[in-house]
């Protein structure tokens, strides 16, 4: 990326380190092929399959062990290297940002590649398209087979693929991302609320869980923006809505209704955020434009200490997380003037923290020691999306 496309051009220090940092990074994830391990990939070891029994906590326990371990055991666990579709988002996300500032032929291919990757990668028991983990994952509630659709990972797809249409034109990527429309509409629960209902995570589950309702519903307004359609539209409204009744005096949501997911952190409050800009971005629901206000004032001043360091929940700060940097990064950045110091001193601290000088990204730090193991999704991905993001704010 050319050092003119970055943001902040009065800080020549924080451009020539965010340029270097992307180009590190691009490097570092192409020459892998976009693949790598995952923080909750445990599962996807036989060895590990076999041990749980198939049970709920026996797998939980060896999923949250793996995660912890700052040490990677995975090639003795005999657990593979994959393609991850929602790192493989970010990263068609990152490239179509870059395009953007500066058009090669070469963003281009890696654009096809992604594009190519994804086609592959997407669930195949499911209406329209829809995209989940490749591995399979157990929660306190369900258990997900592997490829399994998520709201979640459709959405982040769905917004890559019409960001990179917008970027270069590409007609495949707006085909792939139309029909999920109708993955969210047909095959996900909803649960209501009044007039209002909130989407469930998987086609599997009737949780309500706010961000993965938002970004349901955030592509949904951006998809009929695309192709008018008013029961598309009619839903996100009425899903957007049951969150916004949800929202919290203070400005903040709990995770979910759930009594056991009552918690305030920092990426997923970023994620409702930025979700509920994109209906205010299309011309709609500006009537939630105070309480989106107060959830952004909410994000900026519980989530971020004096040095930059950005919390993971609302009242503690450990573990220092990547995503809560990158999400940070990522929002703040589209916000302007009001909330660049912010933003700046977020990305500064991010870069000292979290870059090796190999040019990947670390995933926590906790009690002083940084977990290093350069996961694909959780931290490369989410890496790049935000410096790529940081640096064409301005533009």
């Amino acid at each position: 990326m050319p050092a003119q496309a970055l943001a902040n051009p009065t800080d020549p220090a924080t451009c020539s380190r965010v340029r270097s940092a992307i180009d590190s990074l691009a490097s570092y994830v192409e020459a892998r092929d976009y693949q790598g391990y995952d923080p909750y990939d445990a599962l996807n070891s036989p060895i590990l399959r076999a041990a749980s029994l198939g049970l709920k906590y026996p797998r939980i326990a060896c999923t949250q062990l793996l995660k912890k371990l700052p040490i990677n055991p995975r090639p003795l666990l005999l657990i593979p290297k994959g393609h991850n579709p929602k790192a493989l988002a970010l990263f068609l996300w990152s490239y179509a940002k870059i395009y953007t500032v500066d058009p090669q032929e070469h963003y281009l291919q890696n654009i096809d590649r992604l594009l190519e990757l994804l086609e592959q990668t997407k669930g195949t028991e499911n209406h329209g398209n829809g995209w989940g983990y490749n591995f399979p994952w157990q929660s306190r509630a369900f258990y997900v087979p592997r490829y399994t659709p998520t709201i979640v990972n459709s959405s982040f797809v769905g917004h890559a693929l019409l960001d990179t249409y917008q970027a270069t034109g590409s007609q495949r990527a707006l085909a792939m991302a139309l029909p999920i429309k109708t993955f969210i509409l047909e095959d996900l629960h909803r649960t209501p609320h009044g007039d209002t209902f909130c989407f469930s995570y998987t086609p599997i589950d009737q949780l309500t869980v706010h961000n993965a309702n938002l970004l349901g519903a955030s592509l949904l307004i951006r998809l009929h923006q695309h192709e008018p359609d008013s029961v598309a539209r009619e839903a996100a409204l009425a899903s957007l809505n049951y969150t916004m009744q949800h929202q919290r005096d203070d400005g903040s949501w709990w995770y979910a209704d759930t009594s056991y997911q009552q918690w305030i952190d920092s990426f997923h409050t970023g994620f409702n955020l930025q979700s509920i800009q994109y209906f205010l971005e299309a011309g709609e629901a500006h009537e939630h434009l105070p309480a989106f206000q107060r959830g952004v004032e909410y994000y900026a001043d519980n989530f971020f200490l004096k040095d930059g360091t950005a919390k993971y929940f609302h009242d503690r700060t450990e573990p220092i997380d990547v995503h809560s940097y990158a999400q940070a990064i990522v929002f703040f950045s589209q916000r302007g003037e009001a909330y660049r110091d912010l933003v700046d001193r977020i990305a500064t601290r991010f870069l000292d923290t979290f870059r090796d000088p190999r040019g990947y990204f670390y995933f926590q730090a906790r009690s002083g020691r940084t977990n290093k193991i350069p996961y694909m999704r959780w931290s490369q991905a989410w890496s790049l999306h935000a410096l790529t993001q940081y640096g064409i704010s301005d533009e």
